[in-house]
């Protein structure tokens, strides 16, 4: 269901985010994100005129993982910021190579670029990457697979992502259509 209808109001901010996902010639995967936000109406910010719909940030980053999800290489470029510094958060990112996008992926970004050390909005952006590199490298090595005419494996633990959610309950209705055979794995796990 959609949202109810809202009360009336004002436009006051836009922030547009966008994850792509790629599989490179080299077996690589690129997750690449995007971030701006605008305002919707002509503002003149420490002296500098901005006009409606001209981006106050924007910005992007690219990070390269293998299949375990290890950052073998990343990027980030600021092209508009609101100060003229804030283009010195862009090489700490670098530090975040050899991490692993996962459990502790948001301690990794604090620990490399948080507070002072790095920019919030490339720590906001960063960290929906881990998010989209999951979408991203199941979902394709699944099609990869199809493909070759290879059956779907037969798993004997549940993947990741199983007991994280609502719909993913391990007592839910989907994972007792899908995956029976992990009904009350939560509880397997704790007697063993």
């Amino acid at each position: 269901m959609p949202l109810p209808p809202p009360a009336p109001r004002a436009p006051a901010h836009d922030r547009h985010i966008v994850y792509r996902g790629f599989h490179r010639e080299d077996g690589l995967w690129d997750i690449e994100g995007h971030l701006r936000d605008t305002k919707p109406y002509d503002k003149t910010v420490r002296g500098r005129e901005r006009a409606a719909g001209a981006p106050v940030h924007d910005m992007e980053v690219r990070v390269t993982i293998d299949d375990q999800m290890t950052i073998v290489d990343i990027h980030a470029a600021m092209l508009t910021t609101p100060f003229e510094e804030c283009p010195r958060a862009e090489p700490p990112v670098r530090q975040l190579i050899g991490a692993t996008l996962g459990r502790g992926w948001r301690r990794a970004l604090d620990e490399a670029i948080g507070g002072t050390r790095g920019c919030t909005h490339l720590r906001e952006l960063l960290f929906g990457t881990a998010t989209a590199a999951f979408q991203t490298l199941g979902a394709y090595r699944d099609h990869l697979r199809q493909q070759r005419g290879e059956p779907e494996p037969v798993r004997t633990t549940p993947p990741f992502f199983m007991g994280g959610c609502m719909s993913w309950d391990f007592d839910g209705p989907v994972v007792a259509r899908i995956a029976p055979q992990f009904i009350g794995w939560h509880r397997r796990e704790e007697k063993a």
